[in-house]
Order: structure tokens, then C-alpha cells, then sequence
């Protein structure tokens, strides 16, 4: 009796599952949609379009404070940032509810042990899994990102010795046409985004990593969208993250010796 219950339990919940999957995907496109329609309105606007319905006198101000044109603004600035939360929101569901169904199934079926015995400890393990993720995509563009910052120096200094080899002690601070591709000094950009990524985080120039790894926990949980409601705390977040992975130990280093 124990494995036919499993079995329709099992079936029950991969029915679930689908029906889950489907219409997270369909709102899924229809953010994404939305989201590519706000970024062309964002766009013709920013072309003039703002000062094209002034210049049509009247109308064109009518038509802009019409509230049926605020209301389409408003869901075209707010609908891809709910949607795109709602959207995790349901992953989160989904895992949650079919990961408990299916190991109850297979204790049923099989008697394997269930790995929890809640939903909300299935809920955690899917934090969990979201946070790592996370953390490894965070890892993997710190590491890109440190990859191209190499290939610029190592270009740069490339040239340098070429030319060094060819007119004596030479250095020069613009760009220069190397195998038929144009390469800049990566030195100031680079001096410049260090020095604007300490000022994100509140901390000096010459900050070791303890002091960064401090202000940028402080800086995180102070703008956390969880925590913070204001309208721009998700960019800030943002930011601070963006700005954390680059103040790495070998950026550190490599700001030192500039």
C-alpha cells in the first residue's frame, strides 16, 4: 500500500512540478518582455521624445500627464522589478514544495530516509544552494574581471619593453597601435576605479583587506533590498558588491606599486 501511495504521490507531485516550471517560465518571458519595452521607451526618450511631446504644445502635455500615460509608466518602471522578485518567489515555492513531496514519495517507495522533515528546512537548503550560487558567480566574474585587467598590463608593458628595446629608457602615458589593435595605459582607469570603489565602501586608499572586508559588510547589510526599502537600495547594493569583488588582495597589491 506504502509504494502505490508513493507511486501516485510521486506522479502527483512531478504534475505539480510542471505546472510550476510552465507558468514560472511564462512569467518569466513576460518580464523579460516588459523589461525590453521599458529599455526602448527609456531610450526613445532619452533621444528627445520628452521634448518632442512638449514642442507639440498642449496635446503633447496632456497627453504626458494623462493618467492613463503615468499609469503605463509606472507599471513599465515597476512590473520587470515585482516581476523579476516574484519569479525567485516561486522558484523558492517550487523547490521547496516538490523537493519535500518527492524524497516523502521515495520513503514511501523505497523507504529512503527523508533528508528533512519540513517544508521550511527544504526552503533553507534552497537559500543555501542560492546563496552559494551566488557567491560562485560573484567568484567567477572577480576572477574575469582580474583576468582582463592582467591581459591590459601585461599588453601595456609589452609595448613598453618593445619600446624600450627599440629608442632606450621610452615611456609613454597615451595609447599606441600594437598588432593592429589600439591599447591605452590601463594604469589611470584602473587608479580611478580603485580609488571610486574605496570611496563606495568608506574607506582610505591605502585600506587593507580586513578594512575593506569590514566596511563592505557594513556598507551590504546598511543597503540589503530586504533591509533597506528605499528606491535605489537594489542599485546601491549593487554597487557595493561590484565594488568589493574589485578591491581584491591583487588589485591591492597591484594599486600599491602604481
Amino acid at each position: 500500500m506504502k509504494k502505490i501511495i508513493g507511486k501516485i504521490l510521486y506522479s502527483f507531485t512531478q504534475f505539480i512540478s510542471f505546472l510550476m516550471e510552465l507558468l514560472i517560465n511564462i512569467i518569466d518571458v513576460i518580464v523579460t518582455l516588459v523589461a525590453s519595452i521599458a529599455r526602448g521607451l527609456v531610450a526613445i526618450l532619452g533621444a528627445g521624445g520628452c521634448l518632442f511631446l512638449v514642442l507639440m504644445g498642449p496635446f503633447g502635455i496632456a497627453l504626458l500627464m494623462n493618467p492613463v500615460t503615468l499609469v503605463l509608466i509606472l507599471f513599465f518602471v515597476i512590473f520587470p522589478i515585482l516581476g523579476t522578485k516574484f519569479v525567485s518567489y516561486l522558484k523558492y515555492i517550487k523547490y521547496m514544495i516538490t523537493e519535500y513531496l518527492f524524497d516523502t514519495a521515495d520513503n514511501l517507495m523505497r523507504g529512503k530516509k527523508k533528508e528533512y522533515n519540513t517544508f521550511n528546512e527544504y526552503g533553507d537548503k534552497y537559500k543555501r544552494m542560492e546563496e552559494e550560487r551566488l557567491r560562485r558567480e560573484q567568484q567567477q566574474r572577480q576572477q574575469e574581471e582580474q583576468r582582463q585587467w592582467e591581459e591590459r598590463f601585461r599588453q601595456w608593458n609589452e609595448y613598453q619593453n618593445y619600446q624600450n628595446q627599440q629608442y632606450g629608457n621610452y615611456w609613454d602615458s597615451g595609447q599606441f597601435n600594437y598588432g593592429g589593435q589600439t591599447y591605452a595605459n590601463p594604469a589611470t582607469e584602473f587608479k580611478l576605479k580603485f580609488e571610486k570603489s574605496c570611496d563606495l565602501l568608506g574607506v582610505s586608499y591605502d585600506a587593507d583587506k580586513y578594512q575593506i572586508k569590514l566596511a563592505y559588510r557594513k556598507k551590504a547589510k546598511e543597503y540589503h533590498p530586504d533591509i533597506n526599502k528605499a528606491p535605489d537600495a537594489t542599485k546601491m547594493f549593487q554597487e557595493i558588491n561590484d565594488a568589493y569583488e574589485f578591491l581584491s588582495d591583487e588589485n591591492i597589491e597591484r594599486y600599491k606599486n602604481l
